[in-house]
């Protein structure tokens, strides 16, 4: 069970970050500006937003074995036409019908985990290992992309979805447990799926046009507008309309559930578009061809995987969980500082490994605590809502943050030393960002393994 939910997360990572390495050569293929471009990173991950609340629903409706295998097709079959796409809009098009089906197996995965291992000790080793799967992924798809992007094609790295989705699709025919799902009856919540997905839409659309029309542009302000709307319809459905909320409004009783979910939309808007800038500052301002923009990404991979994988557990068991995300938190802050005081005749070892080393300790840091704590004390009828829930948040805070940061970043100037000036203010808001999410995990119940019950009763 854990060798599948891990082998689908990482195949769903890996393809946010797999785009990355390639988005130059797309740029030039293509022929869009960084504006436009955000668009093939972020039209997956607002599909993937959006939709990964009634994601997480069907695997409790519906049963996981079987929502596993249909998000494997849907995201397998996007991949293929985005790699056979001869435009821009129709590459989009295929990334958001990825995240559509990433939306609906992500949450499958998570909820195969927390059906399987009890709370505690099991459990936290379980995330633990499915959040190094996801950060090997994340980086694994920077190596991938480069080798694929350098040797082949960008092209490739949507096709090479391709063979891995069959060979998971196999393995998850073959082992996965039948369930018949359980929860209220077998109704969805189309409504509250549609307008979720159109309110992020909208914010997040509006924050990007900014750069263009400036934040009183009335495209600007038309699109923060309608998106708040949504929101707030979105909400007054799950409260009073939806027979099967894709939220349940009860689980907002739960405060580690509320910080929790605050501290991960920031963190995904600190650590998400993270990979986009720092590709495009590697390539841009340093020159680095794809390959060796790949490569470049590894030190992140190893250092957060076995802080992630070794020391995380251990801190876990014998220190407040809060005060690790803090302290993770606040050492990714100063690698991010660190970050950006690039130039353009930054070398690698002070311009990309340094940073990456303190930054990538703290990511390794508060990625499993904030999991861990996001996840205890749900029913496990609710596992999915809570999982998709989780997911949306993280993702949302990406799309979001790559949009405002985009906004913040942008000029039309396009020499390496302009450019890394640029990237330089986007990894400083980065930094600040990060010590707000050390403020908020404060406001975190006590999560120690040995204490969990205790402090979920308090």
């Amino acid at each position: 069970m854990l060798a599948l939910a891990c082998a689908a997360q990482f195949m769903v990572v890996l393809d946010i970050s797999v785009v990355n390495v390639a988005l130059p050569s797309i740029q030039r293929a293509l022929g869009t500006d960084e504006a436009g471009l955000q668009w093939v990173v972020n039209a997956y991950a607002l599909a993937f937003a959006g939709f990964l609340l009634l994601g997480g629903r069907l695997a409790d409706l519906f049963g996981r074995k079987r929502i596993f295998g249909i998000g494997l097709v849907v995201f397998s079959g996007a991949s293929l036409v985005g790699g056979l796409a001869s435009s821009a809009s129709l590459v989009i098009v295929a990334r958001a019908v990825q995240g559509l089906g990433a939306a609906v197996l992500a949450p499958a995965t998570l909820t195969v985990l927390t059906a399987t291992f009890a709370e505690g000790t099991a459990r936290t080793r379980a995330l633990a290992t499915w959040t190094a799967v996801g950060i090997a992924g994340g980086t694994a798809g920077n190596l991938v992309g480069g080798v694929l992007t350098e040797y082949l094609t960008w092209r490739s790295i949507l096709l090479i979805n391709v063979p891995i989705g069959a060979a998971v699709i196999f393995l998850a025919a073959r082992f996965l447990g039948e369930d018949d799902g359980r929860g209220q009856g077998r109704h969805l919540d189309v409504a509250g799926a549609t307008l979720a997905t159109a309110g992020l839409t909208l914010l997040t659309y509006g924050i990007a046009q900014a750069r263009t029309h400036g934040w009183g542009g009335s495209v600007t302000i038309v699109a923060l507008a309608a998106g708040a709307v949504a929101v707030v319809l979105f909400v007054v459905v799950e409260a009073r309309f939806a027979r099967a909320p894709l939220i349940p409004l009860r689980l907002f009783r739960s405060r580690a559930l509320i910080a929790g979910n605050m501290a991960l939309l920031l963190a995904g808007g600190c650590l998400n578009p993270m990979w986009f800038f720092l590709t495009l500052y590697m390539q841009k301002s340093l020159r680095y061809s794809p390959l060796q923009t790949g490569l470049g990404f590894l030190p992140h991979t190893l250092v957060a995987i076995v802080v992630g994988v070794r020391v995380t557990p251990w801190l876990m068991r014998h220190v407040e969980g809060r005060l690790v995300i803090v302290a993770g938190a606040l050492i990714a802050a100063v690698g991010f500082w660190w970050q950006s005081r690039i130039t353009a005749d930054s070398g690698y070892l002070l311009g990309i490994l340094g940073p990456a080393i303190v930054f990538s300790v703290g990511s390794g840091l508060l990625n499993t605590p904030i999991t861990t704590t996001v996840t205890s004390g749900i029913d496990a009828a609710d596992a999915g809502a809570a999982s998709g829930l989780m997911n949306t948040t993280k993702q949302f805070g990406g799309a979001l943050g790559l949009a405002v940061l985009v906004t913040v970043a942008g000029s039309d100037l396009d020499t390496p030393d302009a450019l890394a000036a640029d990237y330089g203010r986007a990894f400083l808001v980065i930094a600040g960002l990060l010590v707000a999410v050390a403020a908020v995990a404060l406001t975190l119940p006590v999560t120690r393994d040995g204490e969990r019950r205790r402090a979920l009763n308090d």
